[in-house]
């Protein structure tokens, strides 16, 4: 199992389970869309998610919600910058930053500006952006989604949704490692063209994935399958993300996506306690 990935200078060590913050820079995100778009929100929270225990910070500025439609490469670079510099600025060095876009541009701008991490949701398809992680020493997050975020929850069809994963997830390794990309983290996608059984049904399953040798990603914070199980909204989801992020723990996942880090971390910190007595 993979449990260093290098990024420019920087080794990002996963032999224990580490927090990735969110910070949606959209005004239509599903959870916490249009609450950090001024400066003086956006530079507050990426400083609170640090001292939470946030060592990875994901910076997204498009939408992939169920149902959204994709925006132009202006409006993602008007929503990314100046905000990605002026957050580089005053925390370089106190966290690692991700990027979470499929658009070769904007990938290229924020890795000049200190970027490390590429979240690629079209989960390493797209030939130009492998070959921009190879030239920056950037690792890629390649994330599983069936069709695109617009009409990804129309019908999702699989033969078996772990099997296919496997085979996708063997295939772009294979296709990353061809463009001299070695540092790969893995997404199963939850909520991604997914259907309910089949958010439950990989979640089960999750170890099966660390036949594939790579740090698994798990991002299931408030989403839907915690909210349709339960009947609830995603501001009451708190309780059953914490409980779907043990889960994952015990199954093998070496990084949790959260909206609420410092509760991801406490279920870290209870994790790496339970292992270690």
């Amino acid at each position: 199992m993979q449990n260093t990935i290098r990024c420019q200078h920087q080794i990002i060590d996963l032999s224990q389970p580490k927090v990735m913050g969110i910070l949606n820079l959209t005004p239509d995100s599903f959870f916490d869309g249009n609450k950090y778009l001024s400066d003086h929100d956006y530079i507050n929270r990426v400083g609170e998610m640090i001292e939470q225990g946030a060592e990875i910070i994901d910076i997204g500025a498009v939408s992939t919600r169920p149902g959204s439609s994709s925006i132009s490469e202006e409006e993602e670079v008007e929503r990314l910058f100046p905000a990605v510099n002026r957050i580089l600025n005053q925390y370089a060095g106190q966290a690692i930053f991700s990027i979470d876009t499929s658009n070769s541009k904007v990938a290229q701008m924020c890795f000049d500006a200190g970027i490390n991490i590429l979240n690629d949701i079209c989960g390493g398809t797209n030939s130009q952006l492998l070959s921009l992680c190879a030239s920056y020493n950037a690792p890629i997050i390649i994330m599983h989604m069936q069709g695109n975020p617009k009409e990804m929850q129309v019908n999702p069809q699989y033969e078996d949704v772990v099997s296919d994963l496997i085979e996708f997830f063997s295939k772009q390794i294979e296709n990353a490692k061809s463009h001299q990309v070695h540092d790969i983290i893995i997404d199963p996608g939850f909520g991604f063209g997914k259907t309910l059984e089949n958010n439950f049904n990989l979640l089960k399953s999750l170890r099966v994935f660390t036949v594939l040798e790579k740090p698994i990603l798990v991002g299931v914070s408030r989403k839907s399958m915690i909210c349709k199980a339960l009947n609830i909204k995603p501001d009451n989801a708190l309780n059953g993300t914490t409980a779907l992020h043990m889960s994952a723990l015990m199954s093998g996942a070496k990084l949790l996506r959260a909206h609420d880090v410092k509760e991801a971390k406490e279920v870290i910190d209870l994790y790496v306690k339970m292992q270690q007595s």
